[in-house]
């Protein structure tokens, strides 16, 4: 439930007050826990009081389910992953009209995707959310078995494939397909179960044979449920329909996005598709604001970073710089960074390609390469708007990084990101670009490198003694160990029998001192570079890597994976 819609319900029925408003929308934001949960433990409403209050403003009747009992015959009437997708039970059917009650009332695109889905008239009636869940868990199984009445009723429909030869590919064949039932169903439950493992992307691949789809969670690629080849054609049109991408044209790259409300929260999905050989394969990566904690302190850095980055984010001008992989969470580093600087009496702005994740209070300005809207045009037109902080996405070429530097150097705060193995190299990645090494050194206050390992799954977790070969690719010996524990996961339901839940950054920083401005102006290579900030005190990623490994968060493989 979308806990803004809930809290002025409530405001105004009386029974919550401006300050307590406030107070219940902070802590589900901040705890991401559903706001009837919070307001019940907080004793403010019963269960029944909340579903009664909804109803009311809502003008429907509220009804208790607590012992309700519906008839085989009631539930055909919604299919399974429809029911689970939506969160919704039918409670009674008359002719062509269909009562449910749903586990979010105030969700009325779920009322218009029955409608649509079901063809029926469907009224809406108002229960304690619990009851609901349980009823559904009770009467319509597992996510498994909602996939699998889907998939049995894609068979049913005897979905036509359409062959994928040019001249025979029928746009308009391929749109009504894209909008038939079972395959909006199919297509759905495939984005949910994605959201709720806290997927970071989902591939669409199709091969001679296959139709492969696969999510990436932590880092990691895991397959589903492959569904039969013909679904191939139909499953990536209905993305391009809900994108707004051109369904007839599968000879070039499109990129689109999806605004979507899964259960209580809505997420983002940015759509890349790509012509192959066999079809278009298409990646969906998924933005999902509720699951990144958007704040310095939830990234648990080392307390010296942490302090270092503090007061390099409060200077009144420089260059902080982020460096990394793709993938290694530079951006949510950055955005943490304008989170803890972004207050009233500061001008924000931001040029990325594209916008990630929408932040109050800042100026976001997405690029497009394609009309010419480049960083550089972006950070020129920045300089005129009278900005205290800039952040850059990313500097990839002379002019943007001179543009950067020229920023700094008159009173600008500028945080950017590069792609370097770690963090001298940024200094060399600048050099090679053509930029002045004095520039360089007079505008460079620090340089983050990072990287995302795997945590060790909590539910799993076991001790082990790993052999001298393994200990040997990290540099050390039994003697360097001592009596310290190590740990892997044995793999359990809670982690998919991966042995691991979550992932954690591992960190450098290179605070740029007198000592690293002058090799700067000397131009030292890389290694010199290194060399001297690791005498200066500089923790390596593999330092960090091993701390972890001590501290039981993550494993010897991931630590020899990443640095």
């Amino acid at each position: 439930m979308n806990p803004h819609q809930v809290i002025e319900v409530f405001r105004r029925s009386g029974t919550v007050s401006e300050l307590t408003a406030e107070e219940l929308l902070t802590e589900a934001v901040n705890s991401g826990r559903s706001i009837d949960d919070i307001m019940v433990e907080q004793g403010i409403v019963t269960e029944e009081a909340f579903a009664q209050t909804l109803a009311m403003d809502l003008g429907v009747e509220a009804v208790d389910l607590s012992s309700f009992e519906p008839l085989p015959a009631l539930l055909h009437l919604v299919p399974s992953g429809m029911a689970r997708l939506n969160e919704v039970i039918p409670v009674t059917a008359s002719g062509n009209v269909l009562t449910v009650a749903l586990g979010n009332p105030l969700d009325t695109q779920a009322l218009d995707d029955l409608r649509y889905s079901l063809n029926r008239e469907i009224v809406q009636v108002v229960a304690p959310r619990h009851q609901i869940e349980k009823l559904i868990s009770e009467h319509y199984g597992s996510e498994e078995t909602s996939m699998e009445d889907v998939l049995k009723q894609l068979g049913e429909a005897e979905v036509t494939a359409i062959d994928n030869a040019e001249e025979e590919f029928n746009a308009a064949a391929a749109a009504a397909e894209a909008n038939a039932t079972p395959i909006i169903r199919y297509v759905d439950l495939i984005l949910d179960r994605a959201v709720q493992a806290q997927a970071s992307d989902i591939h669409f691949e199709p091969f001679e044979k296959e139709f492969k789809i696969r999510y990436r969670v932590d880092g990691a690629l895991y397959e589903m449920e492959p569904p039969p080849r013909h679904l191939a054609l139909p499953v990536t049109s209905r993305i391009k329909v809900m994108s707004n991408l051109n369904i007839a044209e599968r000879r070039v790259p499109q990129d689109g996005r999806i605004q979507r409300q899964i259960g209580d929260k809505v997420v983002d999905l940015r759509v890349s598709t790509l012509p192959t050989q066999f079809g278009e394969s298409v990646v969906l990566r998924v933005l999902d604001r509720s699951a990144v904690k958007l704040d310095l302190e939830a990234l648990q850095m080392p307390p010296e970073i942490h302090e270092y980055i503090l007061e390099t984010i409060e200077k009144p001008n420089g260059i902080f710089i982020v460096t990394g992989p793709t993938g290694s969470g530079k951006t949510t580093t950055l955005y943490a960074c304008l989170n803890k600087i972004n207050t009233i009496d500061s001008k924000l702005l931001t040029a990325e390609d594209p916008v990630e994740y929408e932040i109050d209070g800042i100026m976001q300005v997405p690029v497009n390469e394609g009309i010419g809207l480049t960083f550089a045009k972006v950070l020129r037109a920045f300089l005129r708007q009278d900005p205290d902080r800039i952040m850059i996405g990313e500097t990839r070429d002379l002019e943007t990084a001179t543009i950067a530097i020229q920023a700094s150097l008159t009173g600008h705060l500028v945080f950017t990101t590069l792609h370097t193995n770690d963090s001298t190299g940024a200094v060399s990645r600048l050099v090679d670009m053509g930029v002045e090494p004095f520039m360089i050194s007079a505008s460079l206050e620090g340089v983050l490198a990072q990287r995302l390992v795997r945590r060790i799954c909590s539910r799993c977790k076991t001790p082990y003694e790993p052999d001298e070969a393994v200990l040997g690719r990290l540099g050390l010996t039994p003697h360097d160990i001592g009596d310290k524990t190590f740990f892997y996961g044995k793999g359990c339901a809670e982690c998919n029998n991966t042995g691991y839940k979550g992932r954690k950054g591992l960190y450098e920083l290179l605070k740029v001192t007198d000592p690293i401005r002058t090799l700067i102006n000397e131009k030292a290579p890389n290694v010199v570079l290194r060399q001297k900030a690791m005498e200066l005190g500089m923790s390596t990623l593999r330092a960090d890597g091993l701390r972890c490994i001590f501290d039981g968060i993550t494993t010897i493989e991931e630590v020899l994976k990443y640095t």
